[in-house]
């Protein structure tokens, strides 16, 4: 007589496959006015292009092969810029944040600039899907004549479907030192129902999208006029945005109805205020 089955054991669920990215760029100026790579790495689903071009600045572009951030997935990108390097770092196209099941995803970006550096971190967007869960962090250290532009923009929620965050997180820090010093410090944190918090008027006033210009440079405080003027003339209707300059930088901040009037607002004012047209990838 063959013996009855054993009993059924309980299967445990298996671990989901998480995405660990790495991106280490170090870049130096040769020759006195050319930027060039002295040392790259790539690891997990995050990838470099650079983009073919004259003598001159460096271009690099930011591609994640994994389509986007799911939850519990870590990305780290270091950046060193040596003495009067000139560098744009930017991303293929707007970075998607996914639904989480409970892990907190997580995404840092970590700069070096040395003696008369210049970086312009011009990320394109990040779109936050409902219940997604992001930290995200930004430091730099910054030598006393270096020049960082950086810029990030956040939409909540897939405008085509009308999406709203009825539960989610984003927390989201900078931390930005010049000669040792801690220049500039910024935390944002959102959790729960974040469209509904965004709704009210004194968080978001029903804004859709936000973005968030710093300009960290010996001239940046004196340019306060200047980016006043340029909001003004880039404006569009439901997108407000105010600027403000202290402790030798300057700070642009945006909140839309529209994440794609504000996102036009953002490019007419980065242009003008850059004085260089934005990397290519943003026109596509």
């Amino acid at each position: 007589m063959l013996n009855p089955d054993p009993p059924a054991c309980p299967v445990a669920a298996p671990e989901r496959q998480r995405s660990q990215g790495r991106i280490h760029l170090r870049v130096a100026c040769v020759d006195g006015h050319d930027t060039r790579i002295l040392d790259i790495g790539e690891g997990g689903p995050l990838r470099l292009r650079l983009p073919r071009r004259p003598k001159g600045p460096c271009e690099a572009v930011l591609l994640n092969t994994a389509g986007g951030i799911a939850c519990g997935d870590a990305f780290r990108v270091t950046i060193e810029a040596e003495a009067g390097a000139d560098l744009t770092l930017t991303t293929t196209a707007a970075e998607k944040v996914y639904r989480s099941d409970g892990p907190v995803s997580r995404f840092e970006t970590r700069v070096t600039l040395g003696a008369g550096a210049r970086l312009a971190h011009l990320p394109q967007e990040t779109i936050l899907f409902d219940r997604s869960a992001l930290a995200r962090r930004f430091e730099a250290d910054l030598a006393p004549d270096a020049h960082l532009l950086a810029f990030e923009a956040v939409t909540f929620g897939r405008t085509a479907r009308n999406e709203s965050i009825t539960r989610g997180h984003l927390s989201d820090t900078w931390r930005i030192r010049r000669d040792g010093r801690l220049v500039y410090a910024d935390s944002l944190r959102l959790d729960g129902a974040v469209s509904d918090q965004l709704a009210r008027a004194a968080i978001g006033n029903g804004a859709r999208a936000m973005a968030t210009m710093l300009d960290v440079s010996p001239a940046a405080e004196g340019r306060l006029d200047e980016a006043r003027a340029l909001l003004d003339a880039a404006g569009a209707e439901g997108v407000a945005a105010a600027a403000s300059a202290w402790n030798g930088h300057l700070v642009l901040r945006l909140l839309g109805r529209d994440p794609d009037a504000l996102r036009s607002v953002a490019q007419r004012v980065l242009t003008a205020y850059r004085e260089r047209p934005l990397p290519r990838v943003w026109q596509s």
